[in-house]
């Protein structure tokens, strides 16, 4: 029965034009079927037919506002799957859609809903130096240095360990081909650098901006001095 299954999501996978609707839901905002078709170079009717196939699956879900039905994934872990699809292309590139930039996305970006890309990877590299997290298998965990450095900084820790979901774990980036922190810590972490105002979301982008206090304040509390 998994097998099949695991054929079926292939198969849907698979097709260029599906690939290129997961790859841009990547970016963490809902996206209309227009917009899609617009990203895909096809018409409307191909579109939907291919955004039927991949909703009927359970890979995505689709939200009525008003006259207009955005999708996004059914949830976080098909958005985790995607983008580890993209390590499996060694020494290649997918295709980026037309809604942000190489460059950028490359530097700096979220990974559905935490911090990624070359950005990420140092923070995370920054966070293991100084102790405040440890990487055991596929999962970090927090010292209780960290414990106490991430409490003041204004995260509850407590409250994110008792949320169903993995807590922090290794997700491969795909552009550094090295580990960034996700799951639940991740993205808490993410959030609380966005209130503080390190980091700002890109228009219609995953690709995110440093602001000058946040390469300041990033130099300082972690130390990272390559941005």
């Amino acid at each position: 029965m998994m097998e099949e299954r695991f054929r079926e999501i292939a198969a849907l996978i698979g097709d260029p034009v599906r690939a290129e609707i997961l790859w841009t839901l990547t970016e963490g905002r809902p996206v209309s079927a227009t917009e899609f078709a617009h990203c895909c170079g096809t018409s409307a009717q191909n579109i939907s037919n291919h955004l039927s196939r991949l909703t009927k699956a359970g890979l995505i879900i689709g939200d009525w506002e008003g006259r207009h039905r955005y999708y996004r994934f059914s949830n976080r872990e098909v958005a985790y799957a995607i983008e580890a699809l993209n390590t499996l292309n060694p020494g290649g590139e997918i295709k980026q859609t037309k809604f942000f930039g190489d460059a950028d996305i490359k530097i700096c970006r979220s990974c559905y809903d935490h911090l990624a890309g070359r950005v990420g990877v140092q923070l995370t590299d920054a966070l293991v130096a100084k102790k405040l997290i440890l990487l055991k298998g596929n999962e970090y965990s927090l010292t209780r240095k960290g414990r106490i450095f991430f409490e003041d900084f204004g995260i509850d820790v407590e409250n994110l360990k008792n949320e169903r979901r993995q807590f922090a774990r290794a997700c491969l980036d795909w552009s550094e081909r090295r580990y960034h922190i996700a799951g639940a810590f991740g993205a808490a972490l993410l959030k609380k650098l966005f209130d503080l105002d390190y980091f700002r979301k890109m228009k219609n982008s995953r690709a995110l901006i440093i602001t000058s206090m946040g390469r300041n304040k990033l130099q300082c509390e972690f130390g990272i001095i390559s941005l």
